[in-house]
């Protein structure tokens, strides 16, 4: 069987599986709940776009069956809510937000209830499932990234309104813009069931096709006013334990991370890099925009796990760690006994754990960030 066509069966399962099933540990407990030192921060807020690496809720509040707002999702939050995050706990963002002293959770942009007080602050407006690529979100029914963007809009004017133009404006400039998204692109639709883009586009001009979109975006966020903006890499998607299982030659013994796919990730963010370095110097000293590599923090995660306290690094805790994710990981799913232990919680997402490790060592850039 090929590459795509494994990846197209996992999504097929994943479809199936959703229409089926339509009719908490110590540690991890420790790192959810514990206190984050808070600096004097020049940043004012968060605002964050992407997939379901940073979708804090948005997807509740769509028509989709790409959701997570069910146990045991969410089992290591305070007061264990399932609040749409794809993970066990908190995401890289939370932590983030939380160290520069801004607020511990950053809420989803669509969630109805959110005061001016929460918005003035920064909120999500990433959707799970998403991608640069607007088919990509077409083929999950989530929100495009381009939409993100519309959201942000209005998110602009109703502030304009609530709190003055001037004060937006300042409020805008010394927020973070977090970026995150991409892999969808790749997993879902470019080697996924429909595989539309790999009949126009060879791997080489897709990854350019995706890099273009997502440089559409920062320079639209940077003429509406954005200053600071982090942009995430790719993971090497290779590593994930469903794009493993599907690809493994035998995926009960043999489950090495299946490196075409990974390679494929590498290239694009070299790439990035290279795009972004140039528009740096075209934007100098305005604003700011960085790359915050992804890759290789994971890579060191599944390829020396002791040195992160992990000893599962290529199945999820939720099920069978396979193949289950969104709603194949509910409450009716087995759950490993120590979370902690795990690199991943579910077949595609990483544990809070991971995210935890990920943001020490992002730490340095959100000081870079707060010296602006």
């Amino acid at each position: 069987m090929s590459p795509s066509q494994n990846v197209s069966l996992l999504f097929f399962l994943h479809f199936l599986a959703l229409i089926v099933f339509a009719q908490q540990t110590a540690e991890a407990k420790r790192l959810a709940e514990k206190e984050i030192t808070k600096k004097n921060s020049s940043i004012s807020a968060f605002f964050v776009f992407g997939d379901s690496t940073v979708d804090a809720g948005n997807n509740n509040y769509i028509q989709t069956i790409s959701r997570s707002n069910f146990p045991p999702y969410g089992k290591d939050l305070p007061d264990h809510i399932a609040t749409g995050r794809f993970t066990n706990g908190k995401l890289v963002t939370d932590f983030l937000s939380s160290y520069a002293g801004i607020k511990d959770l950053i809420p989803p942009y669509l969630d109805p209830t959110l005061t001016v007080d929460d918005l003035e602050t920064g909120v999500c407006f990433a959707s799970a499932g998403t991608g640069f690529d607007p088919l990509t979100a077409q083929i999950n029914v989530v929100i495009p990234i381009q939409n993100q963007l519309k959201n942000f809009k209005e998110y602009k004017s109703r502030m304009e309104v609530e709190i003055g133009k001037e004060k937006t404006r300042r409020l805008i400039s010394k927020a973070l813009f977090v970026i995150s998204a991409g892999t969808n692109d790749f997993m879902v639709n470019y080697y996924g069931p429909m595989q539309t883009r790999s009949r126009t586009y060879n791997i080489s001009g897709y990854q350019d096709y995706i890099l273009q979109q997502g440089l559409e975006l920062t320079q639209a966020l940077l003429k509406m006013g954005a200053k600071k903006i982090a942009f995430v890499g790719l993971p090497p998607f290779g590593c994930v334990p469903a794009v493993i299982t599907l690809n493994s030659d035998n995926a009960l013994t043999h489950r090495a991370c299946i490196q075409r796919f990974s390679d494929v990730a590498r290239r694009y963010n070299t790439l990035l890099q290279i795009k972004l370095a140039a528009l740096q110097k075209k934007i100098t000293p305005a604003a700011n925009v960085l790359y915050i590599d992804i890759y290789n923090p994971i890579d060191r995660m599944v390829r020396n796990p002791q040195q992160f306290g992990f000893e599962n690094v290529n199945l999820g805790c939720c099920g069978s760690g396979m193949v289950e994710f969104s709603v194949l990981c509910n409450s009716y799913s087995s759950v490993c006994s120590d979370d902690s232990k795990y690199l991943f919680w579910d077949s595609i997402h990483p544990t809070q754990a991971a995210y935890y490790s990920v943001y020490l060592g992002l730490r340095p850039v959100i000081d870079r960030f707060m010296k602006d």
